[in-house]
């Protein structure tokens, strides 16, 4: 098979995919015709998928494809990355992040006053909700409620997730009123647009955290500060910004309620990403159903 790689970092790429596929012509240039396949993220040197008119899938290094499905000449099957390394570094930051606001760390200021006043409650005594239960939503809740933490999830269509309460679209309200500690794990869609406001923040109780590796679009930058100014929200984690990097003067840096990391949340890593991407192939190739198929009115 030959397969096209159409994306950043060749250098890093190349020898962990033809280490999981000794059998595939991995290239950077070759007759659009004798493409078999196209292994694609932004930022490459191809954008024009059109050419390529026998390629089987277009499989993205992304997990995140709003970037590919809005590009018209995309005409093959897309599938968009699920790789294990991915999931576990997104449910070891988030987990991290968590025990942070649970045990109350930032209250221990190195300052000479003594503050025993206050224990926190025990793990499972604490409801986190997570918004978006796809992958990363579902490997996340799986890392916290081995600690004991209440889960409880939110997707808009509600489907079942083992272990863990999940409320489809109309129960949006009913999840966030649950979220002490709020993950946004969801997608970017025109539904998700801004769906983190005024008045859903409003419906956190008071005083919770916010913790966004997801999406910025999803976060109304106005009414989250609004949110921590009034003490609706106690702390704001954000990883993923509208515009990145997050520009020097935007008040997220100085504001005192917010705590901003450079989209390092979950990085796809190579070894354990190339085989996901060559088993897809070998699907498409030979007929049968390709993992993580884009559904292109979903957008995800």
């Amino acid at each position: 098979m030959r397969v096209l790689f159409a994306a950043p970092d060749w250098n890093r790429w190349a020898p962990a995919l033809q280490k999981a596929a000794p059998e595939m012509e991995l290239v950077q240039q070759a007759e659009p015709a004798s493409i078999d396949a196209i292994i694609y993220a932004p930022g490459g040197e191809i954008d024009d998928l059109s050419p390529y008119v026998n390629a089987r899938l277009v499989q993205s290094l992304w997990a995140g494809v709003e970037r590919i499905v809005t590009n018209p000449t995309l005409t093959q099957p897309l599938a968009r990355m699920v790789d294990p390394g991915l999931a576990m570094g997104m449910a070891e930051y988030c987990t991290g992040w968590v025990m942070r606001a649970h045990l109350g760390m930032d209250r221990y200021r190195q300052d000479g006053e003594w503050r025993n006043e206050t224990a926190p409650p025990l793990a499972k005594n604490r409801n986190v909700t997570i918004l978006g239960m796809g992958e990363l939503g579902r490997s996340v809740a799986a890392m916290l409620r081995g600690i004991g933490f209440q889960i409880t999830g939110y997707s808009a269509s509600g489907r079942p997730v083992d272990g863990v309460e999940v409320m489809g679209a109309a129960h949006l309200d009913r999840a966030l009123s649950r979220g002490e500690i709020l993950i946004n794990l969801l997608p970017d869609t025109p539904e998700t647009h801004g769906l983190l406001n005024a008045d859903t923040l409003g419906k956190l109780p008071r005083g919770a955290w916010l913790i966004n590796p997801g999406r910025g679009t999803v976060l109304d930058d106005d009414a989250l500060l609004a949110a921590l100014d009034g003490g609706q929200v106690a702390h704001a984690v954000l990883d993923v910004f509208k515009n990145e990097p997050l520009p020097a003067d935007h008040p997220f840096w100085s504001h005192p309620g917010v705590t901003v990391t450079p989209h390092i949340a979950a990085e796809t890593r190579a070894d354990t990403a190339a085989p996901v991407a060559v088993e897809n192939i070998r699907r498409a190739l030979s007929g049968q159903p390709v993992l993580h198929l884009v559904d292109r009115e979903k957008g995800y």
